[in-house]
Parts: C-alpha cells; structure tokens; sequence
C-alpha cells in the first residue's frame, strides 16, 4: 500500500484522528514539529530555533521517518510529513523547482492527501501549539494550495466525530485504490 498524509493547521484534530487509526491497526507516524518543540522546552530553551533552522530540522526528521517505514501490506498514516516541512522551506527559502521535483518523487505520497480543516469548536492550544485560531486557518490555507501545486489531490475531511473522519479517511482511500 501507500504513505498517506494527514495535514491541516495547527488544532484541527489531526493527531486525534491519526491516534483512532492506529487503534484500527493501521500504523502511524507522528508529526516532528511537536517532538522538536517538547523537547526544546524540556531543555529550557525558546519553543523554536529560526525559522530557517526550525523548518530544516523538521524536514530532516521527516525524511528519517520516512526512510524508516518499512513496506505495509496497509496504509500508513503520517501526521503531516515532509510535504509540509518542504512548504516550509519554500516559505522561508525558494527551493529550486528542479530540487523541489526531485524530491517529491524521492518520497512519494499517496495522490490523495486529506486536510482537515479549521474547526474552532475543538482548537485548543497547549505546550507545543501556541498559534492563534487566525494563524491556523492561515497554515491551513497555505497547505492547501501547496498540496494543489505539488500534484496532490487534496481531500478535505468534514468536521465531524472522529470515527466519522476516519471512515472518511478509508472510503476515499477504497474507492481510490493504491
């Protein structure tokens, strides 16, 4: 089967969603940009190094991670990836299209990418999530039109209870096929 992403701004429930997956059997990958900032503030220092440090720090741990996923005879769900770390970058520092090209096929995704949108009913912040409801409806903007201009098709996935996600999640998957 194929990598499959989770992405959207910060709070719109992706971490809930991929955790019922993983309860489904189906294995997971956990975002970087939270380990990063957990362990910066377990170390006494500012959540985030510079923007430019930040963003290639998630990128090189996202690439680690998937590197080491093995084949699965099922999907495997990753709680953003190196998709969004690489809009990072783009961000902070055009990536020439001709790199940017090569690394997209370097680490392909399955085609259909599923962001959940904003849904300020279940935003919260906490140690790692500092971002105001208005910057993560920015994020999530922005990670739309990046996955539209990476080739990806993006699904949205309705605000609904989270067994409803998921199900979502795997009947696009279905009738998608790998």
């Amino acid at each position: 089967m194929a990598f499959v992403v989770l992405t959207g701004g910060p709070g719109a429930g992706k971490t809930t969603l991929l955790a019922t997956l993983a309860s489904m059997g189906y294995p997971t990958v956990e975002e970087s940009a939270r380990a990063i900032i957990a362990e910066r503030l377990a170390s006494g220092l500012s959540r985030r190094p510079g923007p430019s440090e930040f963003a290639h720090q998630i990128l090189s741990r996202d690439i680690d991670k998937y590197v080491a996923q093995r084949p699965a005879s099922t999907w495997v769900f990753f709680d953003r990836g190196l998709i969004d770390a690489l809009a990072m970058v783009q961000n902070i520092s055009p990536i020439p299209d001709d790199a940017l090209r090569t690394l997209l096929t370097r680490y392909p995704f399955h085609r259909a990418v599923f962001i959940l949108p904003p849904w300020e009913a279940i935003y919260a912040n906490d140690a790692e999530r500092d971002q105001t409801y208005a910057e993560a409806v920015a994020v999530y903007e922005e990670l739309r039109r990046w996955y539209r201009a990476c080739g990806y098709d993006v699904h949205e996935v309705p605000c609904r209870p989270v067994a409803e996600r998921a199900r979502h999640v795997l009947g696009v998957l279905a009738a998608r096929g790998a």
